[in-house]
């Protein structure tokens, strides 16, 4: 599986360059793709190619864009094999839940967000003044490896709805989906320009989008390191930027939950894509009282989770994306150890595993909120358990971290659950195992991020106000 052009005006173009990039599959630690390494020359013409485009695009009616992107969901719908193989590769999501989470599910949302901009509110009447909500422009996208399409679309769909065009860049390592969306764009005519796809690195074709004075605004999701570079440069320019950054998120399990449903969906949650989930409930705080019980189901429940080949079927953990990412993790599990926390399960790459970026999911116990196991996201399947002795005490706790994506709580009644919810500095919190809603905006507190992304919401931020006096 081969591209070797970019894709921006309408056509597949060849890099400046002339390098590549080798897509390494995390399964068998040997190239299975290439991508051109793209260049600050190819980002200038991919960028000219959107500002052209703008406006064209951003005066087409509302109903107009709408029935583009639900053709280009259409197209992508064709090609979810593909997609949902390429990341198990790239990834090593294992291939039913590439399938359903990482190819069909973004896939859904690029339909949604056409139903979300017939459905908003571009002008409304405010005294004498009309207020418009109209397209901010070029959008810089620059996306992360942990679920590619998904974060894609979290961008791009409601970027094109708004009436944005856009230059993608996405993740060095997981760049195919973005290649396969290119060719859905293709296949059904999307006017040369609104779409533009450049491959490389960060610090390359990343940096020169972000400082483009052609951009217009930049929405980035992956490490706060990261963030803040594209803050800066971005700043310099007066860029609009939406940044969705790293997390820690902690699950509340309350006296009164149920244990017996409470712990094992905390370590499914912590777990999923083999903990390479930004808003993965990694902290688990249980009372003190009950910590001993909590370890027990959670191993218990760890254990029925088959950690192996992305493309078994049985398979529901398989490696991570990089050997960088395992090695990463390795280290975070020895100063885990160092510190004084209780290893109660894995913390090392198993050896019936020996090709591929795997690295046993692992449960610490008895740990300190101040230990880095509880302060740094480690992007891995390690799970801390933390004891707390009142509810104020779990709050505190909770709170207790530079992140504020996501969390959790269970307690023995909804009404107790939310009143902990609300007192949660984090962006999302799903209380008694409440389900993934595809309408409410996520994004974070604090250096989680900036901006929402998902649902009608998220329209919002590729959109200015004008105001007209009359």
């Amino acid at each position: 599986m081969t591209y070797d052009k970019h894709y921006y005006d309408g056509a597949w173009r060849p890099s400046s360059g002339g390098e590549t990039i080798a897509v390494i599959s995390s399964a068998t630690e040997q190239p299975f793709a290439r991508v051109p390494r793209g260049t600050a020359d190819d980002v200038d013409r991919a960028v000219r190619a959107a500002r052209r485009a703008f406006d064209s695009w951003s005066r087409l009616s509302v109903e107009e864009r709408a029935q583009w992107l639900e053709k280009l969901a259409a197209a992508m719908t064709t090609r979810v094999p593909q997609i949902a193989e390429a990341i198990a590769h790239e990834v090593g999501t294992a291939i039913g839940f590439a399938t359903k989470v990482q190819a069909e599910f973004p896939i859904t949302m690029i339909a949604m967000n056409a139903k979300f901009i017939r459905e908003a509110r571009l002008e409304e009447e405010l005294g004498n003044s009309l207020i418009i909500k109209e397209p901010i422009g070029v959008v810089g996208c620059i996306t992360p490896w942990n679920y590619p399409l998904h974060q894609i679309v979290c961008k791009v769909a409601p970027a094109l709805a708004a009436g944005c065009t856009v230059v993608l860049k996405p993740a060095e390592i997981a760049p195919l989906s973005a290649f396969m969306l290119a060719d859905a764009a293709h296949e059904i005519g999307l006017p040369p320009g609104v779409l533009n796809i450049v491959s490389g690195s960060g610090r390359v074709v990343g940096e020169a989008i972000v400082a483009h004075p052609g951009i217009d605004m930049v929405s980035f999701t992956g490490s706060l390191q990261a963030g803040r570079r594209i803050a800066s440069v971005a700043g310099d320019g007066i860029k609009k930027v939406t940044l969705e950054l790293g997390g820690k998120s902690a699950f509340v399990v309350l006296d009164d939950a149920p244990f017996e449903k409470a712990i094992p969906a905390g370590v499914n949650n912590c777990m999923q894509n083999s903990g390479q989930t930004c808003s993965a409930w990694t902290r688990m705080l249980v009372p003190r009282s009950r910590h001993d019980e909590a370890v027990k189901l959670a191993k218990a429940q760890l254990a029925k989770l088959t950690l192996g080949d992305p493309f078994d079927k049985n398979t529901r953990l398989g490696p991570l994306a990089s050997d960088g990412q395992r090695d990463s993790v390795l280290k975070h599990i020895d100063q885990g150890k160092k510190e004084g926390a209780t290893l109660v399960a894995g913390g090392g790459k198993p050896v019936q595993l020996p090709t591929g970026y795997f690295v046993e999911p692992t449960i610490f116990a008895n740990v300190d909120n101040r230990m880095s196991i509880a302060q740094e996201e480690i992007f891995g399947p390690v799970l801390a358990i933390i004891p707390y002795d009142a509810e104020d005490d779990a709050i505190a706790i909770a709170n207790d971290s530079e992140y504020g994506l996501a969390g959790g709580v269970w307690a023995g009644t909804p009404e107790r659950a939310l009143a902990v919810a609300k007192r949660l500095r984090t962006g999302q919190v799903d209380i008694n195992g409440g389900r993934f809603n595809p309408l409410a905006p996520f994004g974070g507190y604090k250096k989680s991020g900036i901006g929402r992304e998902i649902g009608p919401l998220a329209i919002e931020e590729f959109l200015q106000l004008k105001s007209i006096q009359r």
